[in-house]
């Protein structure tokens, strides 16, 4: 019997490491637009997770479009390059708890378009589901809309038997919004110390913990 009838993982710095590239072609969008930005490290990487929109709200409307332009032909250009890798001890997790037969889906701020490049590289896809990508509500992360989204797809009514994975605070309030629990992967590039100060229910120090804690044991 296993304690969730659901996993829904984040993709960016959940199951890719692709961090370091969006980091990249966020500096790299406002070299293109408007010559560079004094934004901070930390500024930019408090809104990965998040939507575009929202990285880029502080702008006009027209520079908030060309900056989105300018970063999603940058980031796909460079993601079909195939430089973005897996985390260690993905696939085993994933391979693991599809055995256990619980449903297992992606819900990412990501747009579809860009979200499946890296998905189909890595061969991902066969692991889930069901995948909810930017387009599929009208609220994002970190609301809880896209997680009660994908588990109504899946017909999970219960969000309590749900288990959401993720790197960033943006996962942690989308699935407190949605009621279901959250696990925090702990191969994050996110400040720890804030993420933990918010108590995620389960903190996934190494990959093989993840399948224990949906079968209710310990490593």
């Amino acid at each position: 019997m296993s304690k969730y009838d659901l996993v829904l993982y984040d993709l960016d710095g959940t199951l890719q490491d692709s961090v370091p590239l969006i980091m990249e072609s966020l500096r790299t969008c406002y070299d293109i637009v408007l010559g560079g930005t004094d934004r901070t490290d930390e500024d930019l990487m408090s809104y990965i997770g998040k939507p575009l929109t929202d990285t880029f709200r502080m702008h006009d409307e027209e520079t908030q479009e060309r900056l989105i332009r300018a970063y999603l032909d940058y980031n796909c250009a460079r993601m079909k390059e195939n430089v973005i890798p897996i985390f260690p001890g993905v696939y085993d997790f994933l391979a693991k708890i599809r055995a256990l037969g619980v449903k297992q889906g992606i819900v990412t701020s990501k747009l579809e378009d860009s979200a499946m490049i890296t998905i189909d590289l890595l061969e991902l896809g066969q692991y889930f589901d069901d995948m909810v990508f930017r387009e599929a509500t009208e609220r994002a992360k970190p609301y809880g809309d896209p997680l009660i989204e994908a588990a109504r797809r899946l017909g999970i009514n219960d969000m309590s038997r749900v288990l959401y994975v993720g790197d960033a605070l943006p996962d942690l309030l989308s699935a407190r919004d949605a009621g279901c629990d959250f696990a925090l992967v702990g191969w994050t590039k996110m400040p720890r110390e804030d993420l933990m100060s918010h108590n995620p229910d389960y903190l996934v120090e190494v990959p093989e913990r993840l399948p224990c804690i949906i079968k209710g044991t310990e490593l």
